[in-house]
Protein backbone atom coordinates (compact mmCIF):
# COMPACT_ATOMS: atom_id res chain seq x y z
CA UNK A 1 0.00 0.00 0.00
CA UNK A 2 1.15 3.61 -0.73
CA UNK A 3 2.44 5.71 1.76
CA UNK A 4 -0.73 8.10 1.05
CA UNK A 5 -3.18 5.42 1.12
CA UNK A 6 -2.07 4.48 4.44
CA UNK A 7 -2.10 8.13 5.80
CA UNK A 8 -6.13 7.96 4.44
CA UNK A 9 -6.91 5.06 6.70
CA UNK A 10 -4.86 6.55 9.71
CA UNK A 11 -6.87 9.42 9.28
CA UNK A 12 -10.36 7.60 8.91
CA UNK A 13 -9.68 5.15 11.88
CA UNK A 14 -8.83 8.31 13.74
CA UNK A 15 -12.11 10.18 12.96
CA UNK A 16 -14.28 6.88 13.80
CA UNK A 17 -12.15 6.57 16.67
CA UNK A 18 -13.16 10.77 17.96
CA UNK A 19 -16.71 10.04 16.94
CA UNK A 20 -18.10 6.84 17.82
CA UNK A 21 -21.64 7.58 18.00
CA UNK A 22 -21.38 9.10 14.09
CA UNK A 23 -19.70 6.33 13.06
CA UNK A 24 -22.20 3.56 14.36
CA UNK A 25 -25.09 5.46 12.92
CA UNK A 26 -23.10 5.51 9.50
CA UNK A 27 -22.70 2.07 9.28
CA UNK A 28 -26.14 1.02 10.96
CA UNK A 29 -27.71 3.50 7.82
CA UNK A 30 -25.21 1.81 5.56
CA UNK A 31 -26.61 -1.77 6.74
CA UNK A 32 -30.38 -0.44 6.38
CA UNK A 33 -29.87 1.37 3.21
CA UNK A 34 -28.52 -2.08 1.65
CA UNK A 35 -30.97 -4.47 3.55
CA UNK A 36 -33.71 -2.24 1.78
CA UNK A 37 -31.73 -2.14 -1.59
CA UNK A 38 -31.83 -6.22 -1.71
CA UNK A 39 -35.24 -6.97 0.06
CA UNK A 40 -37.08 -4.03 -2.63
CA UNK A 41 -34.87 -5.70 -5.57
CA UNK A 42 -36.13 -9.81 -4.50
CA UNK A 43 -39.81 -8.38 -4.01
CA UNK A 44 -40.18 -5.95 -6.96
CA UNK A 45 -42.82 -6.25 -9.38
CA UNK A 46 -42.13 -5.85 -13.07
CA UNK A 47 -45.63 -3.76 -14.09
CA UNK A 48 -46.23 0.08 -13.24
CA UNK A 49 -49.59 -1.01 -11.36
CA UNK A 50 -47.85 -3.65 -9.00
CA UNK A 51 -45.26 -0.85 -7.54
CA UNK A 52 -47.75 -0.41 -4.43
CA UNK A 53 -46.30 -0.56 -0.71
CA UNK A 54 -48.19 -3.76 -0.08
CA UNK A 55 -46.02 -5.59 -2.53
CA UNK A 56 -43.03 -4.89 -0.38
CA UNK A 57 -44.71 -6.57 3.12
CA UNK A 58 -43.94 -9.94 2.03
CA UNK A 59 -40.69 -12.82 3.28
CA UNK A 60 -38.86 -13.49 0.17
CA UNK A 61 -37.53 -17.68 0.01
CA UNK A 62 -34.08 -16.07 -1.82
CA UNK A 63 -33.06 -14.18 1.09
CA UNK A 64 -33.26 -16.61 3.47
CA UNK A 65 -31.62 -19.21 1.13
CA UNK A 66 -28.85 -16.43 0.15
CA UNK A 67 -28.73 -15.70 4.10
CA UNK A 68 -27.75 -19.73 4.83
CA UNK A 69 -25.16 -19.88 2.10
CA UNK A 70 -23.39 -17.12 3.25
CA UNK A 71 -23.26 -18.30 6.48
CA UNK A 72 -22.21 -21.96 5.82
CA UNK A 73 -19.00 -20.40 2.79
CA UNK A 74 -15.63 -19.75 4.28
CA UNK A 75 -14.96 -15.93 3.98
CA UNK A 76 -13.71 -15.83 -0.19
CA UNK A 77 -16.40 -17.91 -1.30
CA UNK A 78 -18.74 -16.07 1.05
CA UNK A 79 -17.79 -12.90 -0.65
CA UNK A 80 -17.42 -14.39 -4.21
CA UNK A 81 -21.15 -15.75 -3.62
CA UNK A 82 -22.47 -12.37 -2.29
CA UNK A 83 -20.95 -10.39 -5.36
CA UNK A 84 -22.50 -12.53 -7.63
CA UNK A 85 -25.84 -13.14 -6.37
CA UNK A 86 -26.02 -8.92 -6.15
CA UNK A 87 -24.99 -9.14 -9.31
CA UNK A 88 -27.44 -11.18 -10.37
CA UNK A 89 -30.14 -9.42 -8.68
CA UNK A 90 -29.21 -6.16 -10.09
CA UNK A 91 -29.82 -7.53 -13.45
CA UNK A 92 -33.07 -8.85 -12.61
CA UNK A 93 -33.74 -5.86 -11.46
CA UNK A 94 -32.75 -4.16 -14.80
CA UNK A 95 -35.05 -6.52 -16.44
CA UNK A 96 -38.32 -5.47 -14.20
CA UNK A 97 -37.34 -2.34 -15.16
CA UNK A 98 -37.19 -2.83 -18.73
CA UNK A 99 -40.89 -4.80 -18.01
CA UNK A 100 -42.59 -2.01 -16.31
CA UNK A 101 -41.54 0.25 -19.66
CA UNK A 102 -42.13 -2.29 -22.28
CA UNK A 103 -45.48 -2.82 -20.52
CA UNK A 104 -46.40 0.44 -20.55
CA UNK A 105 -45.65 1.33 -24.00
CA UNK A 106 -45.85 -1.69 -25.52
CA UNK A 107 -48.35 -3.73 -23.83
CA UNK A 108 -46.17 -6.82 -23.22
CA UNK A 109 -42.99 -7.43 -20.97
CA UNK A 110 -39.50 -7.12 -22.44
CA UNK A 111 -38.10 -10.46 -24.38
CA UNK A 112 -34.24 -11.65 -24.10
CA UNK A 113 -33.73 -12.12 -27.47
CA UNK A 114 -35.75 -10.31 -29.53
CA UNK A 115 -35.95 -6.14 -28.40
CA UNK A 116 -32.34 -5.34 -28.02
CA UNK A 117 -33.16 -3.71 -31.71
CA UNK A 118 -35.77 -1.62 -29.82
CA UNK A 119 -33.94 0.03 -27.64
CA UNK A 120 -32.48 1.73 -30.68
CA UNK A 121 -35.49 2.53 -31.66
CA UNK A 122 -36.71 3.87 -28.93
CA UNK A 123 -33.46 6.25 -29.32
CA UNK A 124 -34.43 7.29 -32.23
CA UNK A 125 -37.83 7.99 -31.69
CA UNK A 126 -36.74 10.23 -28.96
CA UNK A 127 -34.51 11.97 -30.86
CA UNK A 128 -37.00 12.42 -33.79
CA UNK A 129 -39.63 13.82 -31.07
CA UNK A 130 -36.94 15.93 -28.76
CA UNK A 131 -33.73 16.30 -30.60
CA UNK A 132 -30.88 14.87 -30.40
CA UNK A 133 -28.99 16.02 -27.12
CA UNK A 134 -31.84 14.58 -25.32
CA UNK A 135 -31.49 11.44 -26.90
CA UNK A 136 -28.06 11.07 -26.25
CA UNK A 137 -28.84 12.22 -22.63
CA UNK A 138 -31.44 9.65 -22.26
CA UNK A 139 -29.46 6.97 -23.71
CA UNK A 140 -26.09 7.37 -21.58
CA UNK A 141 -28.26 7.93 -18.52
CA UNK A 142 -30.23 4.69 -19.18
CA UNK A 143 -26.83 2.70 -19.34
CA UNK A 144 -25.65 4.46 -16.61
CA UNK A 145 -28.16 3.57 -14.51
CA UNK A 146 -27.69 0.02 -15.49
CA UNK A 147 -24.38 -0.42 -14.43
CA UNK A 148 -25.58 1.47 -10.88
CA UNK A 149 -27.67 -0.56 -10.11
CA UNK A 150 -25.84 -3.77 -10.70
CA UNK A 151 -23.01 -2.40 -9.04
CA UNK A 152 -24.85 -0.73 -5.86
CA UNK A 153 -26.79 -4.16 -5.78
CA UNK A 154 -23.33 -6.40 -5.60
CA UNK A 155 -22.12 -4.07 -2.86
CA UNK A 156 -25.20 -3.96 -0.84
CA UNK A 157 -24.88 -7.82 -1.09
CA UNK A 158 -21.06 -7.92 -0.13
CA UNK A 159 -21.67 -5.79 2.92
CA UNK A 160 -24.87 -7.40 4.54
CA UNK A 161 -23.13 -10.70 3.49
CA UNK A 162 -20.08 -9.50 5.91
CA UNK A 163 -22.42 -8.53 8.32
CA UNK A 164 -24.17 -12.23 8.60
CA UNK A 165 -20.26 -13.28 9.03
CA UNK A 166 -19.63 -11.25 11.78
CA UNK A 167 -22.68 -12.36 13.74
CA UNK A 168 -22.98 -16.01 12.15
CA UNK A 169 -24.70 -17.29 15.65
CA UNK A 170 -27.27 -15.21 15.66
CA UNK A 171 -27.85 -14.70 11.58
CA UNK A 172 -27.98 -18.43 11.37
CA UNK A 173 -31.09 -18.41 14.12
CA UNK A 174 -32.57 -15.39 12.34
CA UNK A 175 -32.50 -17.20 8.81
CA UNK A 176 -33.96 -20.25 10.60
CA UNK A 177 -36.84 -18.66 12.46
CA UNK A 178 -37.61 -16.64 8.83
CA UNK A 179 -37.28 -20.66 7.10
CA UNK A 180 -39.91 -21.36 9.48
CA UNK A 181 -42.23 -18.40 8.69
CA UNK A 182 -42.20 -18.59 5.02
CA UNK A 183 -42.71 -22.16 5.41
CA UNK A 184 -45.77 -21.96 8.14
CA UNK A 185 -47.61 -18.86 5.55
CA UNK A 186 -46.86 -20.98 2.52
CA UNK A 187 -48.48 -24.05 4.27
CA UNK A 188 -51.03 -22.09 5.30
CA UNK A 189 -51.58 -19.82 2.25
CA UNK A 190 -51.54 -16.55 4.60
CA UNK A 191 -52.12 -13.60 2.08
CA UNK A 192 -51.56 -10.08 2.97
CA UNK A 193 -53.82 -7.58 0.10
CA UNK A 194 -54.79 -10.59 -1.20
CA UNK A 195 -50.48 -11.24 -2.01
CA UNK A 196 -49.14 -14.45 -0.05
CA UNK A 197 -47.33 -13.72 2.52
CA UNK A 198 -44.33 -16.39 1.64
CA UNK A 199 -42.55 -14.59 -2.04
CA UNK A 200 -40.23 -16.17 -4.26
CA UNK A 201 -40.96 -13.14 -6.80
CA UNK A 202 -37.01 -13.35 -8.11
CA UNK A 203 -37.07 -16.52 -9.18
CA UNK A 204 -40.72 -16.04 -10.98
CA UNK A 205 -38.67 -13.10 -12.46
CA UNK A 206 -35.95 -15.57 -13.42
CA UNK A 207 -38.27 -18.53 -14.70
CA UNK A 208 -41.08 -16.04 -16.45
CA UNK A 209 -37.68 -14.75 -18.26
CA UNK A 210 -35.93 -18.35 -19.07
CA UNK A 211 -39.68 -19.10 -20.42
CA UNK A 212 -39.94 -16.50 -22.86
CA UNK A 213 -36.40 -17.24 -24.39
CA UNK A 214 -37.45 -20.45 -24.88
CA UNK A 215 -40.63 -20.19 -25.98
CA UNK A 216 -39.44 -17.70 -28.48
CA UNK A 217 -36.74 -20.23 -30.16
CA UNK A 218 -39.10 -22.92 -30.07
CA UNK A 219 -41.92 -20.14 -32.00
CA UNK A 220 -39.18 -19.32 -34.52
CA UNK A 221 -39.43 -22.66 -36.18
CA UNK A 222 -42.87 -23.26 -36.20
CA UNK A 223 -43.94 -19.42 -37.43
CA UNK A 224 -41.44 -20.33 -40.38
CA UNK A 225 -43.16 -23.56 -41.32
CA UNK A 226 -46.41 -21.23 -40.55
CA UNK A 227 -45.38 -18.63 -42.96
CA UNK A 228 -44.67 -21.26 -45.95
CA UNK A 229 -48.24 -22.06 -45.96
CA UNK A 230 -50.42 -20.22 -48.02
CA UNK A 231 -54.37 -19.97 -48.97
CA UNK A 232 -53.89 -17.87 -51.84
CA UNK A 233 -50.50 -18.70 -52.76
CA UNK A 234 -50.78 -20.65 -55.75
CA UNK A 235 -53.99 -18.59 -56.81
CA UNK A 236 -53.02 -17.80 -60.51
CA UNK A 237 -52.74 -13.71 -61.30
CA UNK A 238 -56.46 -14.10 -63.24
CA UNK A 239 -58.00 -15.15 -59.74
CA UNK A 240 -57.07 -12.57 -57.49
CA UNK A 241 -59.23 -9.66 -56.92
CA UNK A 242 -61.23 -9.91 -59.79
CA UNK A 243 -64.48 -7.77 -58.27
CA UNK A 244 -61.98 -5.16 -57.59
CA UNK A 245 -60.56 -4.74 -61.24
CA UNK A 246 -61.08 -1.04 -62.78
CA UNK A 247 -61.22 0.69 -59.25
CA UNK A 248 -58.29 2.79 -57.33
CA UNK A 249 -57.66 1.48 -53.83
CA UNK A 250 -56.21 3.44 -51.34
CA UNK A 251 -55.44 0.87 -47.91
CA UNK A 252 -54.23 3.47 -45.48
CA UNK A 253 -53.30 3.10 -42.15
CA UNK A 254 -53.69 5.57 -39.37
CA UNK A 255 -50.89 5.65 -36.58
CA UNK A 256 -52.38 4.67 -33.43
CA UNK A 257 -56.11 4.25 -34.47
CA UNK A 258 -57.27 2.27 -31.18
CA UNK A 259 -60.96 1.71 -29.62
CA UNK A 260 -59.99 3.89 -27.19
CA UNK A 261 -60.72 7.08 -29.59
CA UNK A 262 -64.03 5.94 -29.44
CA UNK A 263 -64.53 4.95 -25.77
CA UNK A 264 -62.83 6.86 -23.59
CA UNK A 265 -65.24 10.28 -22.23
CA UNK A 266 -62.63 12.46 -22.75
CA UNK A 267 -61.46 11.58 -26.22
CA UNK A 268 -64.75 10.03 -27.55
CA UNK A 269 -67.05 13.32 -28.39
CA UNK A 270 -64.40 15.02 -30.12
CA UNK A 271 -63.45 11.64 -32.43
CA UNK A 272 -67.03 10.60 -32.48
CA UNK A 273 -68.15 14.32 -33.54
CA UNK A 274 -65.54 14.10 -36.37
CA UNK A 275 -66.91 11.12 -37.93
CA UNK A 276 -70.04 11.78 -37.60
CA UNK A 277 -69.20 15.31 -39.54
CA UNK A 278 -67.04 13.43 -42.23
CA UNK A 279 -69.33 10.70 -42.62
CA UNK A 280 -72.37 13.06 -43.60
CA UNK A 281 -69.37 14.57 -45.84
CA UNK A 282 -68.67 12.12 -47.88
CA UNK A 283 -72.53 11.00 -48.00
CA UNK A 284 -73.44 13.88 -49.31
CA UNK A 285 -70.68 13.65 -51.95
CA UNK A 286 -71.90 10.26 -52.76
CA UNK A 287 -70.26 7.41 -50.60
CA UNK A 288 -70.81 4.57 -48.41
CA UNK A 289 -68.44 3.68 -45.71
CA UNK A 290 -68.93 0.03 -43.59
CA UNK A 291 -66.80 0.01 -40.54
CA UNK A 292 -65.87 -3.49 -37.54
CA UNK A 293 -63.59 -3.64 -35.47
CA UNK A 294 -59.74 -5.42 -35.64
CA UNK A 295 -57.89 -6.89 -32.76
CA UNK A 296 -53.97 -5.86 -33.16
CA UNK A 297 -51.14 -7.95 -33.19
CA UNK A 298 -49.16 -5.09 -31.47
CA UNK A 299 -50.26 -2.45 -28.46
CA UNK A 300 -48.84 1.23 -27.82
CA UNK A 301 -45.70 0.95 -31.20
CA UNK A 302 -44.03 -1.04 -33.16
CA UNK A 303 -46.70 -0.18 -35.91
CA UNK A 304 -44.87 -2.44 -38.83
CA UNK A 305 -46.08 -5.32 -36.63
CA UNK A 306 -49.97 -4.21 -37.54
CA UNK A 307 -49.38 -3.44 -41.01
CA UNK A 308 -47.23 -6.66 -42.17
CA UNK A 309 -50.43 -9.05 -40.13
CA UNK A 310 -53.05 -7.44 -41.00
CA UNK A 311 -52.01 -7.12 -45.09
CA UNK A 312 -50.32 -11.12 -44.50
CA UNK A 313 -52.72 -13.11 -42.98
CA UNK A 314 -50.01 -14.00 -40.49
CA UNK A 315 -49.74 -13.05 -37.01
CA UNK A 316 -46.68 -11.09 -36.60
CA UNK A 317 -46.70 -9.78 -32.99
CA UNK A 318 -42.42 -9.48 -32.91
CA UNK A 319 -39.82 -8.86 -34.40
CA UNK A 320 -38.54 -12.36 -35.29
CA UNK A 321 -41.49 -13.07 -36.95
CA UNK A 322 -41.46 -9.69 -38.75
CA UNK A 323 -38.30 -10.82 -40.19
CA UNK A 324 -39.18 -14.14 -40.94
CA UNK A 325 -42.51 -13.07 -43.03
CA UNK A 326 -40.85 -10.25 -44.94
CA UNK A 327 -37.94 -12.88 -46.01
CA UNK A 328 -40.99 -15.36 -47.42
CA UNK A 329 -42.80 -15.61 -50.29
CA UNK A 330 -46.11 -15.73 -48.29
CA UNK A 331 -48.76 -12.90 -50.26
CA UNK A 332 -49.41 -9.96 -48.87
CA UNK A 333 -53.19 -8.30 -50.08
CA UNK A 334 -51.10 -5.45 -51.43
CA UNK A 335 -48.70 -7.73 -53.60
CA UNK A 336 -51.97 -9.56 -54.61
CA UNK A 337 -52.92 -6.31 -56.55
CA UNK A 338 -49.05 -6.58 -58.31
CA UNK A 339 -49.55 -9.91 -58.81
CA UNK A 340 -52.57 -9.98 -60.54
CA UNK A 341 -51.60 -7.71 -63.40
CA UNK A 342 -54.32 -5.33 -63.24
CA UNK A 343 -53.12 -2.75 -61.09
CA UNK A 344 -49.86 -0.21 -60.42
CA UNK A 345 -48.98 -0.46 -57.13
CA UNK A 346 -47.50 2.02 -54.96
CA UNK A 347 -46.48 2.94 -51.32
CA UNK A 348 -46.32 6.39 -49.53
CA UNK A 349 -44.33 6.57 -46.71
CA UNK A 350 -43.46 9.84 -44.85
CA UNK A 351 -42.83 7.51 -41.55
CA UNK A 352 -39.89 5.61 -43.48
CA UNK A 353 -35.95 7.44 -43.29
CA UNK A 354 -34.21 4.75 -44.31
CA UNK A 355 -34.09 1.81 -46.32
CA UNK A 356 -36.85 -0.31 -46.69
CA UNK A 357 -36.33 -3.33 -47.99
CA UNK A 358 -39.73 -4.96 -47.15
CA UNK A 359 -41.16 -2.58 -50.27
CA UNK A 360 -40.57 -5.78 -52.41
CA UNK A 361 -42.31 -8.07 -49.89
CA UNK A 362 -45.35 -5.75 -49.95
CA UNK A 363 -45.38 -6.06 -53.51
CA UNK A 364 -45.15 -1.75 -54.02
CA UNK A 365 -43.69 -1.18 -57.39
CA UNK A 366 -42.84 2.39 -56.50
CA UNK A 367 -42.51 3.66 -52.58
CA UNK A 368 -41.92 7.59 -51.86
CA UNK A 369 -39.95 8.10 -48.30
CA UNK A 370 -40.10 10.88 -46.67
CA UNK A 371 -37.36 12.43 -48.49
CA UNK A 372 -39.13 11.94 -51.83
CA UNK A 373 -42.79 13.98 -50.81
CA UNK A 374 -41.02 17.24 -51.83
CA UNK A 375 -42.04 18.54 -48.00
CA UNK A 376 -39.96 21.71 -47.24
CA UNK A 377 -42.07 22.61 -43.62
CA UNK A 378 -41.00 21.33 -40.33
CA UNK A 379 -41.55 17.95 -38.45
CA UNK A 380 -44.16 18.18 -36.03
CA UNK A 381 -42.36 16.01 -32.95
CA UNK A 382 -42.17 12.32 -34.60
CA UNK A 383 -43.91 12.90 -37.46
CA UNK A 384 -42.18 14.16 -40.53
CA UNK A 385 -44.55 16.42 -42.33
CA UNK A 386 -48.49 16.43 -41.65
CA UNK A 387 -50.81 14.11 -42.80
CA UNK A 388 -52.39 16.42 -45.13
CA UNK A 389 -49.13 17.34 -46.97
CA UNK A 390 -48.58 13.52 -47.60
CA UNK A 391 -51.92 13.14 -49.02
CA UNK A 392 -51.62 16.24 -51.24
CA UNK A 393 -48.32 14.71 -52.44
CA UNK A 394 -49.79 11.67 -53.15
CA UNK A 395 -52.44 13.16 -55.34
CA UNK A 396 -49.59 15.37 -57.23
CA UNK A 397 -47.12 12.27 -57.82
CA UNK A 398 -49.07 9.41 -58.55
CA UNK A 399 -52.65 9.15 -57.92
CA UNK A 400 -53.56 12.42 -59.88
CA UNK A 401 -52.05 11.40 -62.74
CA UNK A 402 -53.10 9.68 -65.94
CA UNK A 403 -52.50 5.94 -66.44
CA UNK A 404 -52.94 3.13 -68.46
CA UNK A 405 -53.96 0.94 -65.05
CA UNK A 406 -55.55 1.18 -62.01
CA UNK A 407 -53.44 2.07 -58.52
CA UNK A 408 -53.39 0.47 -55.55
CA UNK A 409 -52.04 2.68 -52.73
CA UNK A 410 -50.64 1.89 -49.44
CA UNK A 411 -50.07 5.18 -47.56
CA UNK A 412 -48.76 5.31 -43.99
CA UNK A 413 -50.73 8.39 -42.02
CA UNK A 414 -48.55 9.23 -39.03
CA UNK A 415 -49.92 12.66 -37.52
CA UNK A 416 -51.38 10.53 -34.74
CA UNK A 417 -48.24 9.50 -33.89
CA UNK A 418 -46.87 9.73 -29.83
CA UNK A 419 -46.36 11.94 -27.83
CA UNK A 420 -48.96 14.40 -29.85
CA UNK A 421 -47.67 17.85 -29.37
CA UNK A 422 -47.74 19.89 -31.43
CA UNK A 423 -50.89 18.16 -33.89
CA UNK A 424 -50.84 19.89 -37.17
CA UNK A 425 -54.03 22.11 -38.55
CA UNK A 426 -56.22 21.39 -41.59
CA UNK A 427 -55.26 24.29 -44.11
CA UNK A 428 -56.83 25.18 -47.61
CA UNK A 429 -55.72 22.35 -49.74
CA UNK A 430 -54.73 25.36 -52.05
CA UNK A 431 -52.68 26.68 -49.90
CA UNK A 432 -50.09 23.61 -48.90
CA UNK A 433 -47.64 23.76 -51.41
CA UNK A 434 -44.11 22.80 -50.24
CA UNK A 435 -45.16 22.87 -47.32
CA UNK A 436 -43.29 26.24 -45.75
CA UNK A 437 -46.68 27.01 -44.52
CA UNK A 438 -46.97 24.98 -41.44
CA UNK A 439 -43.80 26.62 -39.88
CA UNK A 440 -46.23 28.77 -38.03
CA UNK A 441 -48.62 25.93 -37.41
CA UNK A 442 -45.85 24.18 -35.52
CA UNK A 443 -44.52 26.88 -33.55
CA UNK A 444 -47.77 27.50 -32.29
CA UNK A 445 -48.55 23.88 -30.65
CA UNK A 446 -47.90 22.47 -28.13
CA UNK A 447 -44.71 21.26 -26.46
CA UNK A 448 -43.88 17.59 -26.70
CA UNK A 449 -42.24 17.51 -22.87
CA UNK A 450 -45.34 19.10 -21.74
CA UNK A 451 -48.08 16.66 -23.14
CA UNK A 452 -46.09 13.72 -22.52
CA UNK A 453 -45.65 14.82 -18.83
CA UNK A 454 -49.37 14.30 -17.99
CA UNK A 455 -52.13 12.08 -18.97
CA UNK A 456 -54.86 13.93 -19.29
CA UNK A 457 -53.25 16.28 -21.90
CA UNK A 458 -51.82 13.33 -23.62
CA UNK A 459 -55.52 12.16 -23.72
CA UNK A 460 -56.40 15.25 -25.31
CA UNK A 461 -54.17 15.74 -27.82
CA UNK A 462 -54.21 12.17 -28.84
CA UNK A 463 -57.70 12.98 -29.52
CA UNK A 464 -57.13 16.16 -31.79
CA UNK A 465 -54.50 13.95 -33.56
CA UNK A 466 -56.88 11.33 -34.26
CA UNK A 467 -59.72 13.93 -35.59
CA UNK A 468 -56.97 15.77 -37.66
CA UNK A 469 -55.68 12.67 -39.28
CA UNK A 470 -59.54 11.32 -40.02
CA UNK A 471 -60.31 14.85 -41.70
CA UNK A 472 -57.34 14.91 -44.05
CA UNK A 473 -58.08 11.47 -45.25
CA UNK A 474 -61.95 12.12 -45.80
CA UNK A 475 -61.14 15.06 -47.20
CA UNK A 476 -58.52 13.73 -49.72
CA UNK A 477 -61.22 11.50 -50.48
CA UNK A 478 -63.97 13.80 -51.28
CA UNK A 479 -61.54 16.46 -53.04
CA UNK A 480 -59.86 13.76 -55.51
CA UNK A 481 -61.69 10.53 -55.16
CA UNK A 482 -63.67 9.36 -58.06
CA UNK A 483 -66.58 7.10 -58.65
CA UNK A 484 -64.20 4.10 -58.61
CA UNK A 485 -61.61 5.42 -55.99
CA UNK A 486 -62.65 2.43 -52.72
CA UNK A 487 -61.18 3.36 -49.82
CA UNK A 488 -59.82 0.92 -46.99
CA UNK A 489 -58.42 2.45 -43.83
CA UNK A 490 -57.68 1.19 -39.91
CA UNK A 491 -56.03 1.60 -37.32
CA UNK A 492 -52.29 0.03 -36.24
CA UNK A 493 -52.71 -0.42 -32.54
CA UNK A 494 -53.85 1.63 -29.35
CA UNK A 495 -52.02 4.22 -28.26
CA UNK A 496 -49.44 3.66 -25.07
CA UNK A 497 -50.73 3.31 -21.54
CA UNK A 498 -50.87 6.83 -20.90
CA UNK A 499 -53.46 7.54 -23.01
CA UNK A 500 -55.49 3.78 -22.73
CA UNK A 501 -54.61 3.07 -18.97
CA UNK A 502 -54.71 -0.79 -17.82
CA UNK A 503 -56.15 -2.20 -20.75
CA UNK A 504 -55.99 -5.81 -22.78
CA UNK A 505 -57.97 -3.94 -25.28
CA UNK A 506 -56.04 -4.33 -28.74
CA UNK A 507 -59.09 -3.72 -30.81
CA UNK A 508 -59.01 -0.69 -33.71
CA UNK A 509 -61.87 0.52 -36.20
CA UNK A 510 -61.40 -0.58 -39.58
CA UNK A 511 -63.86 1.02 -42.97
CA UNK A 512 -64.47 0.39 -46.22
CA UNK A 513 -65.15 3.66 -48.29
CA UNK A 514 -66.91 3.67 -51.89
CA UNK A 515 -69.62 4.96 -54.13
CA UNK A 516 -70.53 1.75 -56.09
CA UNK A 517 -72.55 0.18 -54.09
CA UNK A 518 -71.58 -2.87 -55.91
CA UNK A 519 -68.13 -2.76 -53.75
CA UNK A 520 -70.19 -2.63 -50.37
CA UNK A 521 -72.60 -5.40 -51.41
CA UNK A 522 -69.55 -8.08 -51.48
CA UNK A 523 -69.32 -6.91 -47.89
CA UNK A 524 -72.94 -7.09 -46.33
CA UNK A 525 -72.12 -10.66 -44.64
CA UNK A 526 -69.38 -8.92 -42.54
CA UNK A 527 -72.57 -7.25 -40.68
CA UNK A 528 -69.93 -4.44 -40.56
CA UNK A 529 -71.75 -0.75 -39.07
CA UNK A 530 -72.79 1.68 -42.03
CA UNK A 531 -70.75 4.66 -41.82
CA UNK A 532 -67.44 5.67 -40.71
CA UNK A 533 -67.82 4.93 -37.10
CA UNK A 534 -68.37 0.77 -35.62
CA UNK A 535 -70.73 0.50 -33.27
CA UNK A 536 -69.38 -1.34 -29.61
CA UNK A 537 -71.25 -4.63 -30.75
CA UNK A 538 -70.20 -4.64 -34.95
CA UNK A 539 -68.07 -7.55 -35.20
CA UNK A 540 -64.59 -7.92 -33.90
CA UNK A 541 -62.05 -9.82 -35.49
CA UNK A 542 -58.44 -11.05 -35.26
CA UNK A 543 -56.40 -8.49 -37.86
CA UNK A 544 -54.83 -11.56 -39.70
CA UNK A 545 -58.17 -12.96 -40.77
CA UNK A 546 -58.41 -9.73 -42.53
CA UNK A 547 -56.46 -10.57 -45.44
CA UNK A 548 -58.58 -13.71 -46.69
CA UNK A 549 -61.44 -12.28 -45.67
CA UNK A 550 -60.83 -9.30 -47.89
CA UNK A 551 -59.60 -11.71 -50.86
CA UNK A 552 -62.88 -13.74 -50.54
CA UNK A 553 -65.41 -10.85 -50.61
CA UNK A 554 -63.69 -9.91 -53.94
CA UNK A 555 -63.88 -13.33 -55.72
CA UNK A 556 -60.42 -14.28 -55.51
CA UNK A 557 -60.27 -18.35 -55.55
CA UNK A 558 -57.96 -19.63 -52.81
CA UNK A 559 -55.21 -22.33 -54.38
CA UNK A 560 -53.09 -22.80 -51.11
CA UNK A 561 -49.10 -23.79 -51.01
CA UNK A 562 -47.68 -25.67 -48.44
CA UNK A 563 -43.81 -26.82 -48.31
Amino acid sequence: MRPRDTRVLTRLRHARDAHPSADRALRLTGHALAAVLVLGALLMPNTAPGLRPDRFTRIPAEAIVGAVLVIALPRRPRVVFAALYGTGLGVLTVLNLLDIGFSEYLGRGFNLVLDWGLLDDAQSYVRDSMGGFVANAAAVGAVLLALLVVVLMALATVRLGNLIARHRARAGQGATAAAVVWITCASLGLQISGLPVASDRAADTLRGQTQRVVDTLRDEAAFAKEARNDTFGATPPGQLLPDLRGKDVVIAFIESYGRVAMDDPLIEPGVTRTLDTRGAALAAAGYQARSGWLTSSTYGGSSWLGHSTSLSGLWIDNQQRYRTATHSDHLTLTAAFRKSGAWDTVGIMPGVQKTWPEAEWYGLDTVYDSSELGYKGPKFSWSTMPDQYALEAFERLEHGKKRHRPLMSEVILTSSHQPWAPVPKMIDWEDLGDGSVFHAIEAEGREASEVMADSTESRKEYGKSVSYSVTALTEWLERYGTDDTVLVFLGDHQPIARVTGPTRNRDVPVTVVAKDPEVLKKIDGWRWTPGLRPADDAPVWKMDTFRDRFLTAYGSVPRPTKR
